[in-house]
């Protein structure tokens, strides 16, 4: 039955374990950031998203989507994943470089936006000090080619280790530059237009306020948590002290998040999930 149906990964998963971490706001962000240097992906997103203007609704949009992958059931996992697709088989956008036609949803992309995305759901939970042996760690990666083969990906060709994911990363770099879109990205990133009723007060003459340094400092974490290669895409140095700073840093972070009590962090499909899962033990004990 789908109400005791544990999803693609379920309690026992180093996925759960992962992402019950809040500290994952600052990955998804930290994935943005990696992902703008890809011109071909950068050059998808810019021409058939409406980012600028809807960037918060896009961004509880890609939250949800990746929360009903990770908690929900099975079949809601499957037709998220199934909407995802359609949606992507119909999106066109052209080559800023060459002038060429590409579609959405061609794999080296996909697997583009895929590896950024879980290598920075897991490197940041890592450095806030979420223990996780390498064994984890390469159990994370080869639990995610479920959710690859969601978007329609062939998990076959799907990083499945901390070492694959190196490989990836090694590959692809040739591909990265640092282009306008890109730049223009990051600082949209950094300082997007505050939602609707943060934003009032501003409108309205009165002061900034705690929201947009909050935000400032969280996307600034995100940044320093970039691997040196992209800082250096980006113009930085990458010295060690930004590693070290950026360690320290999120793992206050994530201190901070461990002082707000669970139900104000977790939503509505964590919450299923976490009932579904008691249920199902409660279950295995009374059989």
């Amino acid at each position: 039955m789908d109400s005791d149906d544990l999803g693609l990964f379920g309690p026992g998963s180093v996925t759960w374990k992962v992402h019950e971490e809040p500290i994952l706001i600052v990955a998804g962000l930290r994935s943005l950031y990696l992902q703008a240097l890809h011109p071909r992906a950068m050059a998808g997103v810019a021409q058939n998203s409406n980012y600028r203007t809807d960037a918060w609704g896009r961004l509880v949009r890609t939250a949800t989507y990746v929360a009903t992958t990770v908690y929900g059931t099975t079949a809601e996992a499957e037709a998220a994943g199934a909407r995802l697709r359609r949606l992507h088989s119909r999106l066109r956008a052209t080559d800023t470089l060459t002038g060429e036609q590409f579609r959405i949803d061609e794999p080296d992309l996909l697997r583009w936006v895929h590896v950024t995305e879980v290598e920075s759901f897991l490197s940041t939970a890592r450095r806030a000090g979420l223990p996780l042996s390498d064994d984890e760690v390469d159990g994370y990666y080869t639990e995610q080619r479920r959710a690859a083969a969601l978007v329609g990906l062939d998990p076959a060709t799907v990083p499945g280790t901390a070492a694959e994911v190196a490989d990836f990363y090694e590959a692809v770099r040739p591909q990265l530059r640092m282009t306008r879109e890109a730049a223009e990205t990051a600082v949209f990133l950094t300082a997007p237009p505050l939602p609707w009723k943060l934003s009032l007060p501003v409108r309205l003459g009165l002061t900034l306020g705690p929201p947009r340094w909050a935000y400032l400092g969280i996307a600034g974490t995100a940044f320093a948590l970039l691997p040196t290669w992209a800082h250096r895409m980006y113009g930085g140095l990458g010295l060690p002290t930004t590693a070290l700073s950026a360690d320290l840093t999120v793992r206050a972070l994530r201190l901070a998040f461990a002082a707000v009590p669970r139900r104000y962090l977790e939503g509505p499909l964590i919450q299923a999930a976490k009932e579904r899962a008691a249920r199902h033990a409660a279950a295995s004990l009374a059989g």
